[in-house]
């Protein structure tokens, strides 16, 4: 199979996937001053006076705030990805290689939580429960996982009827062993590229609920926090709102499109087709 190079839009989203992840590590250090630091007399000011993005509506320095909230920012989403791969790996081997009734009680879960719209109903939950950011996290996780559990389960479905599957029961390999040492590192490939989506979808709704109020307290470092707070100041200072905005963007846009090539590179299938 022919490995293309990467074309120059996924080297820049490798750039940018870098620089936020170095960003995330050490923002909070690169912040030129104090994210936390109010000056009223300051407030809503433009870029200029040593402070490049300008100020917020409490005169905090807005590019301050954006490096130290990249951290913030991502965990989240990460958290997600991790824990709805997880849950795909382990209930998308065990349906796909056991198959029968386990199989189908899996599959009628996912389907059900499929068809769920997963903003709504994080925003329902969070709103009655009260459970915040983690809580959010949580529920986002199990909205994220059937995706990953059906594509998990076509990979194992086509495997287990191999040769090498074959001979492993043959010399009295337990399903176990064939599932998750020779099974699981052909299913990888596919959940490598989950994980990056999942990353996506966890950070547009994280977002959104930190937009809407429901998500990070009010004052955090949060990007949608950010932006709902300073959605009042475009005339003042847009950059107040438009830079939370624009790492939102950027930071979804640059993992999707490496979420893709990663899945076209490991499987040799362009996403949406084959």
């Amino acid at each position: 199979m022919t490995r293309r190079r990467p074309g120059i839009t996924v080297v820049l989203s490798m750039v940018l996937t870098s620089l936020l992840a170095v960003a995330a590590v050490v923002g909070q250090w690169l912040a030129p001053m104090d994210p936390t630091k109010q000056d009223i007399l300051a407030a809503a000011a433009p870029p200029g006076g040593g402070h490049p993005l300008g100020t917020d509506q409490l005169g905090r320095d807005v590019l301050s705030r954006v490096l130290a909230g990249t951290q913030s920012a991502l965990v989240g989403p990460v958290v997600v990805a991790i824990g709805a791969g997880i849950v795909a790996v382990v209930f998308g081997l065990l349906a796909g290689f056991r198959g029968g009734l386990l199989d189908t009680v899996v599959m009628r879960v996912v389907d059900l939580l499929y068809a769920l719209p997963s903003i709504l109903v994080v925003v329902v939950l969070v709103g009655l429960l009260g459970s915040g950011y983690w809580g959010a996290v949580g529920v986002l996780i199990l909205l994220s996982a059937p995706g990953g559990v059906r594509m998990v389960r076509s990979v194992v479905l086509a495997q287990r009827t191999l040769p090498y599957v074959e001979a492993g029961r043959v010399v009295g390999l337990s399903d176990r062993r064939l599932m998750f040492v020779h099974v699981l590192p052909n299913v990888l490939p596919t959940v490598v590229a989950g994980l990056l989506l999942d990353f996506v979808g966890g950070l547009v709704a994280l977002s959104a609920l930190s937009f809407l109020g429901m998500g990070s307290p009010p004052g955090s470092f949060d990007w949608g926090r950010m932006l709902t707070e300073n959605r009042g100041l475009l005339e003042q200072n847009a950059w107040a709102a438009l830079a939370p905005a624009l790492l939102i963007v950027i930071a979804a846009s640059s993992v999707t499109v490496l979420g893709d090539w990663v899945f076209a590179r490991l499987t040799g299938k362009e996403r949406g087709r084959g």
